[in-house]
């Protein structure tokens, strides 16, 4: 307990500096990233300023899976140019603005990736669902849509996806290169994309990790 420091003579000049107890060392409470323990399917792995990979510099991955065998996620807020109805014609009525592919990163480029919301799946009819974390499903998209239309109340179709092989994601996280925080449904579904995204997600967590939201997304921006 921090002793109550004794009044001061008045004739002795002016009060000194109360006591805090802190050594200076511990004024600034450390910057706290999260660790390996809290990747989990709906957590976003947000990158740091040192990430200056220009792949993943500046991005929010959101976590889909994660076990033993490795990480497996979608870059989020990274629009494309490839409108879903010249592809996947049956499902672009429903997807969320932009109704364009999302690049969901550099790992098989070539392959649709489709997340989705759905509040009370319908017994029987969910075989095409399958659950990432609360209300966000993985779409099997040869799946006719139209039987799933009244399922669900949002959609975003990705190209690609990111991938870390085991250890991989764990030595970037020890080495500062990202960030482990909370995701929301909304994350996947946000018309925000690259910075502005990146600074929301940030802005909204606690101590200096939020102040990190005025920093730029991307390091080779400076």
């Amino acid at each position: 307990m921090t002793p109550v420091p004794a009044s001061p003579d008045p004739e002795s000049g002016p009060p000194a500096r109360p006591a805090t107890g802190r050594r200076r060392s511990e004024a600034v409470p450390a910057l706290s990233t999260g660790s390996l323990a809290d990747v989990v399917p709906g957590a976003l792995l947000v990158a740091m300023p040192a990430l200056s990979d220009p792949t993943f510099a500046g991005t929010v991955v959101y976590v889909l899976d994660h076990s033993d065998n490795g990480t497996l996620g979608v870059v989020l807020g990274r629009p494309s140019q490839v409108e879903i109805r010249d592809v996947l014609p049956g499902w672009c009525d429903l997807a969320v603005e932009p109704g364009v592919f999302h690049v969901g990163g550099p790992c098989e480029t070539d392959t649709a990736l489709c997340l989705a919301t759905s509040p009370a799946p319908i017994p029987g009819r969910d075989e095409a669902l399958r659950r990432v974390v609360g209300d966000v499903y993985l779409v099997d998209l040869d799946s006719d849509p139209e039987l799933l239309e009244d399922q669900i109340t949002g959609l975003r179709v990705f190209a690609g996806y990111a991938g870390w092989s085991p250890g991989q994601l764990a030595t970037e996280i020890a080495d500062g290169a990202w960030a482990v925080v909370p995701g929301l449904p909304y994350d996947v579904f946000t018309e925000d994309a690259g910075p502005d995204l990146w600074r929301a997600v940030m802005g909204r967590q606690r101590g200096r990790l939020g102040v990190l939201s005025t920093a730029p997304a991307d390091p080779t921006a400076n």
